[in-house]
C-alpha cells in the first residue's frame, strides 16, 4: 500500500496552514514512506504504476547513515554507520544482503570512520567486470588517524590507502565520492564534520571539492566557496557535476543555522574533463540539509534531506518527495528502484525511474 499526496501549488504558495499540513505528513506514519507530488510527472514518470514501499530492516543503532554501495560479487549493499560519539565504538560498515535482507556488521583495517563511498574500478580494470569491482571509502579519520581514501576488496576484506594528503596537508574529513565511468578519476568532497563532531583536529585546509587521478597521482582542488561540501554526483551525460552544501547544519552549534546553505550547486565539467566551471545554484532544499545526491537516467536529481528524499527535474523544479519521519541520510539505486536509509531503518521502494549507476553496477537497462 502506498500513500500519494498531490500538492496544490497555488495554495501551497499562499496558505501557511496548508504548508504545515503538507510538511507534517512524514510524522503520520513513522514506519512508512509517504509520496508527496509537486508535479504530475513525479507520479507518472518517477513512481510509475507499480510503485511500492516497505520497511526491510530496523536496528537499535544508527546502522544506515551514508554510502550505500552495491557490489556485484557479494550481491550486497555496503552502508556506513553514524558516528557513535564513542572512540571505542567508531563508525563501521553495515552490509545489507540483497538476497534476503540480512545484516552483517564489519570493520576494515585502515578505515577509522567511514562516511561516503562508491564502487571503484582500479586503473586498467574493465568497467563491466564484476570481478574487478571494489569499494572506495571516504574515511573521515579521528584524532590520531588521518582522513583518507581507502579501497576495500569486499570479497577478501583486504584494504589499501590510495590518498591521505593534499601537498602535505591532511584533509579535514573527506565526506563523499564518485568515480568517473570513463576516465576513472575520483571526485570527492571534504568538509569539517569530523571537527564539528569533536573527533577530528582543527582543520588546516579549506572545505573543497577535489579531483584525483588514481593512475598518476595527480590531485587538484577544483571548487571551493562552501561551508560544508557534502554529496557529489554526475549528470547522466557526464557534462555536469552536482555538489550539495549542508552548511545549515554545523555540529559546533546546538541548532541549525537557517540562513546557511541548504543548497545544491551545479557545475559544468570543463572541456578537458579536469576542472569545474560556471557554478550555478541548482536548488535550495525546503527540507534542509541536502546530503547524498544521485541522478536518474533522465537527469532528474534526488537528494536526501531532513524530510526525506527530494526530487528535482533538470531545471531545478521540485517534482516530489519521498517523505519519511526523521528524514533521509542517503539512498542507493537498485534495479527495482531504491533503498532509502533512515539511520535506524532501511526501506525498499520500487519505482519506474532508474538510477544513473544502475547499468554499470547491476547490468540493468
Amino acid at each position: 500500500m502506498v500513500n500519494i499526496t498531490a500538492v496544490d501549488l497555488l495554495r501551497f504558495a499562499s496558505s501557511i496552514p496548508y504548508v504545515t499540513e503538507i510538511t507534517s505528513i512524514p510524522t503520520e506514519a513513522p514506519d512508512a514512506v509517504h509520496f508527496i507530488s509537486y508535479n504530475e510527472t513525479f507520479v507518472t514518470d518517477i513512481l510509475g504504476p507499480t510503485v511500492s514501499q516497505k520497511l526491510i530492516a530496523e536496528t537499535s543503532w544508527e546502522a544506515f547513515h551514508e554510502a550505500g554501495v552495491y557490489n556485484a560479487a557479494t550481491n550486497s549493499l555496503y552502508i556506513t554507520s553514524n558516528w557513535a560519539k564513542d572512540f571505542s565504538n567508531p563508525i563501521n560498515v553495515t552490509v545489507l544482503s540483497l538476497d534476503d535482507y540480512s545484516l552483517t556488521s564489519l570493520r576494515y583495517p585502515n578505515v577509522a570512520n567511514a562516511n561516503g563511498a562508491f564502487s571503484y574500478y582500479p586503473p586498467g580494470t574493465p568497467r563491466n567486470s564484476s570481478a574487478g569491482q571494489e569499494i572506495v571509502f571516504c574515511d573521515e579519520g579521528n584524532l590520531e588517524d588521518p582522513s583518507q581514501l581507502t579501497v576495500v576488496n569486499p570479497a577478501t576484506n583486504a584494504t589499501r590507502v590510495i590518498l591521505n594528503s593534499y601537498m602535505g596537508k591532511n584533509f579535514s574529513s573527506i565526506n563523499d565520492i564518485i568515480q568517473h565511468p570513463v576516465t576513472g578519476d575520483l571526485w570527492f568532497t571534504d568538509a569539517r564534520y569530523g571537527y564539528w563532531q569533536f573527533f577530528r583536529p582543527e582543520p588546516v585546509i579549506r572545505p573543497q571539492v577535489y579531483r584525483f587521478e588514481p593512475a598518476s597521482g595527480v590531485l587538484q582542488a577544483v571548487a571551493d566557496d562552501f561551508i560544508a561540501p557534502n554529496g557529489i554526483e554526475f549528470s547522466p551525460d557526464l557534462k555536469h557535476i552536482y555538489v550539495t552544501d549542508t552548511g545549515t547544519i554545523m555540529f559546533s552549534n546546538e541548532s541549525a543555522i537557517p540562513t546557511n546553505p541548504a543548497s545544491i550547486y551545479k557545475y559544468d565539467i570543463s572541456a578537458d574533463g579536469k576542472g569545474l566551471e560556471n557554478r550555478k545554484l541548482f536548488a535550495y532544499a525546503s527540507g534542509a540539509a541536502p546530503d547524498g545526491v544521485h541522478a536518474d537516467t533522465q537527469g532528474n536529481i534526488y537528494s536526501s534531506c531532513t524530510d526525506g528524499v527530494n526530487v528535482w527535474n533538470k531545471e531545478g523544479v521540485l517534482l516530489g518527495k519521498f517523505a519519511v519521519k526523521g528524514g533521509s541520510n542517503n539512498f542507493a539505486w537498485v534495479p527495482q528502484g531504491m533503498i532509502l536509509f533512515n539511520n535506524n531503518r532501511a526501506f525498499e521502494i520500487t519505482l519506474a525511474a532508474k538510477g544513473r549507476t544502475v547499468r554499470k553496477d547491476f547490468g540493468a537497462v
